[in-house]
């Protein structure tokens, strides 16, 4: 079986990469808008009993003059998944319930509501198996059409350079995944989610890993060149109370998705994850009319 501790070290250090050069893009946005706005770092340490070495995770949070909230998580995590939970996960059961996690979990409110919300989650797994997932989506309250394309654009030209077939896929699954039921609409206008890229495999992993790193670390840089583009397309634009409240009511919808839906609130709440940092990603204020 591979021991895939080195594995997960590099896509840690890859993690805590992006999310640094990620904050520093949005703290020289803010210093562009005459804020001097910074990321606030809180660590924080995870408990499991009979756990020597658990992880834990480092949160931060920026409140400024053009993000009116901004996380950036990453986290490593080693442990066992509680019973009945380990069997809704890749490669894990009630029997074998051993799992590590590394991941950077990203999600920004902006104080202008033509302004774009984001999110954007990559991690990588092992369990009885190991696999990459994760990608990015565009909340926007107030849709231009423009910044769907470039958006869409960034990251079918990511997909392009590892697999014809990636962005087609995984542009409908993010279609699939990022939808409200209970309201019949979607959370936003899309981008790209994937998971289970699996390293396993009759290399031993190294080859599979290499290619499913490779594109993850893609997604990634593709996140960080056009979302600052659309940010700073939009950041100085007026708005009016009305656009504003529908802001709001939009956030409103975005809290019901992450907390009823999203696959990443329920891993870190079943895991013991840090409670602020998985719930980084509520805004600072909604509205339900």
């Amino acid at each position: 079986m591979t021991d895939w501790t080195p594995y997960t070290a590099r896509a840690k250090d890859w993690f805590e990469t992006l999310r640094d050069q990620i904050c520093a893009e949005f703290e020289a946005i803010e210093r562009e808008a005459g804020s001097d706005a910074a990321f606030e770092y809180t660590p924080w340490s995870r408990e499991e009993e009979g756990n020597e070495e658990p992880g834990g995770g480092v949160r931060g949070v920026m409140k400024g003059k053009v993000f009116e909230k901004v996380g950036v998580n990453v986290s490593t995590v080693h442990g066992n998944f509680a019973p009945g939970f380990a069997s809704t996960i890749n490669g894990a059961d009630d029997d074998n319930p051993g799992f590590t996690a590394t991941g950077i979990s990203l999600v920004a409110h902006m104080a202008n509501p033509h302004v774009p919300a984001v999110h954007m989650n990559t991690r990588f797994l092992v369990t009885g198996k190991a696999w990459f997932g994760g990608g990015a989506d565009l909340n926007p309250p107030l849709p231009y059409d423009e910044d769907t394309a470039d958006f869409h654009a960034a990251f079918r030209a990511a997909c392009a350079g590892h697999n014809p077939t990636y962005y087609d896929r995984f542009s409908k699954w993010a279609e699939e995944y990022f939808f409200i039921p209970h309201r019949g609409v979607a959370r936003g206008v899309g981008g790209i989610f994937y998971d289970h890229l699996e390293c396993t495999g009759d290399d031993g992993g190294d080859a599979a890993f290499e290619r499913n790193f490779a594109f993850t670390q893609d997604v990634g840089r593709a996140f960080l060149d056009v979302y600052p583009r659309l940010v700073r397309r939009r950041m100085r634009s007026e708005f009016t109370p009305e656009e504003e409240r529908r802001q709001l009511e939009w956030r409103g919808r975005y809290a019901e998705f992450n907390l009823v839906y999203d696959r990443g609130t329920l891993f870190g709440l079943k895991t013991g994850g840090n409670i602020d940092a998985i719930l980084m990603s509520l805004p600072p204020r909604a509205v339900w009319s």
